[in-house]
């Protein structure tokens, strides 16, 4: 992984640009919001080659989703994708970020808990591709507590490029009751430029793409983790992995 990423230049990115004075601000916007914008999470160059990486991959296998699923009251899904197994079989360079002990820590400070790689293999990472009027990534949480979210690509907030999130809620898969939610909830809306980035509480923050309101573009590469509470086990595995990178990078605090 060293070969694709260079950690000492991000190490040294991050020195320059999460002082200790920004992290709390962000772990407490963080903690208020369950969202936070990091476009300088990485530098121009390293944000340019995930974006080649992206654009490459979806050339190579996407596939459309048009459903609506039950678990979250039939919010839909309507967007093709390319599918975590084929982004971490063909893109060593996501791979590599994804489990950067230094994107990991200062993620973990921002969160103010570890940021565990270790989720299931189909949902380590999504690319997802909307482009026709109505797409859109409906009201849902996720499975894992957190999420990495680079705007590859995105139309202008008029025609639907936006996020909108309902932070501090929770999911029942067998009684979700969003509908409810909505209306006894304030929802935050945030728009984006193309080459934002945004850090996401998951698991507690109930979030969808606005419908784009006609045939645009937007493109959005997921990157997913844990949270310690997500493991339901002891360490181990990947989850080893983690312990071990986090004693590491405490030793070498940003």
């Amino acid at each position: 992984m060293n070969d694709v990423l260079d950690e000492a230049r991000l190490q040294q990115h991050h020195h320059n640009h999460f002082l200790e004075e920004r992290v709390f601000s962000l772990r407490n916007e963080f903690a208020r919001s369950g969202f936070v914008k990091l476009r300088d999470i990485v530098d121009e160059g390293l944000r340019e080659a995930v974006t080649d990486e992206v654009n490459g991959l979806i050339e190579r296998q996407l596939e459309r989703r048009d459903l609506r699923l039950a678990t979250t009251d039939n919010t839909p899904r309507y967007m093709s994708v390319v599918r975590s197994e084929f982004i971490a079989e063909n893109s060593p360079l996501i791979c590599a970020l994804s489990k950067s002990t230094v994107l990991l820590h200062t993620l973990s400070l921002i969160a103010g808990t570890p940021v565990v790689p270790s989720v299931s293999k189909d949902e380590e990472y999504l690319i997802t591709k909307q482009e026709r009027k109505g797409d859109t990534h409906g009201w849902h949480w996720g499975d894992y507590s957190f999420a990495l979210i680079w705007i590859i690509q995105t139309p202008s907030v008029a025609k639907g490029g936006m996020l909108q999130c309902v932070p501090h809620t929770s999911w029942d898969k067998t009684n979700p009751r969003i509908h409810e939610l909505l209306c006894s909830n304030p929802i935050a809306t945030y728009g984006f430029k193309t080459g934002d980035i945004y850090f996401l509480r998951t698991d507690t923050t109930l979030h969808r793409t606005v419908p784009l309101n006609e045939d645009v573009t937007r493109v959005i590469l997921n990157m997913t983790w844990a949270a310690e509470k997500d493991l339901h086990s002891s360490l181990h595995g990947n989850d080893r992995w983690w312990e071990d990178q986090h004693v590491e990078a405490a030793k070498n605090p940003l």
